[in-house]
C-alpha cells in the first residue's frame, strides 16, 4: 500500500503561481513509482495533467499546460512537485497525486494508476 499526501494548494490570482507537492507518508519510497498529477472539476471527469517516470528523465503533460506547468521529482526527499505558472481560472480544480509501480505503467491516465492521494484544491480567481 502507498499513502500519498498532496500539499501546496490554495487560492491565487490569474497569472500567479503555485507549487504542489506529493509525498508518501509511509514506506515504501516513491523511487520505483511513476507519479502523476491529475485534476478534477465538479461534474467533470478527472483528467491527467502530467506524469513523470521513476527516474525523472521522462515526463509528459497535457497540451493545455505543458508551457506553464512543470513536473519534477526529488527522490532523496521522496517528493514529486508540480510547478504551476501563469495560472488561469480554468485551472481551478482539485489536484490529485497518483502512483503506479514503474513495471506496470502504461499511460498517464486515471485507470492506469493504482494509488491516490486525497487531493488539494487550487482556486484561480481574482
Amino acid at each position: 500500500q502507498l499513502y500519498l499526501v498532496e500539499s501546496g494548494g490554495g487560492q491565487v490570482q490569474p497569472g500567479g503561481s503555485l507549487r504542489l507537492s506529493c509525498t508518501a507518508s509511509e514506506f515504501p519510497a516513491l523511487d520505483y513509482f511513476v507519479i502523476g498529477w491529475f485534476r478534477q472539476v465538479p461534474g467533470k471527469e478527472r483528467e491527467g495533467v502530467s506524469c513523470i517516470s521513476s527516474s525523472g528523465d521522462i515526463t509528459n503533460s497535457l497540451d493545455s499546460v505543458k508551457d506553464r506547468f512543470t513536473i519534477s521529482r526529488d527522490n532523496a526527499k521522496n517528493t514529486v512537485y508540480l510547478q504551476m505558472n501563469s495560472l488561469k481560472p480554468e485551472d481551478t480544480a482539485v489536484y490529485y497525486c497518483a502512483a503506479i509501480n514503474m513495471r506496470r505503467f502504461t499511460a498517464c491516465i486515471v485507470r492506469g494508476m493504482d494509488f491516490w492521494g486525497k487531493g488539494t484544491l487550487v482556486t484561480v480567481s481574482s
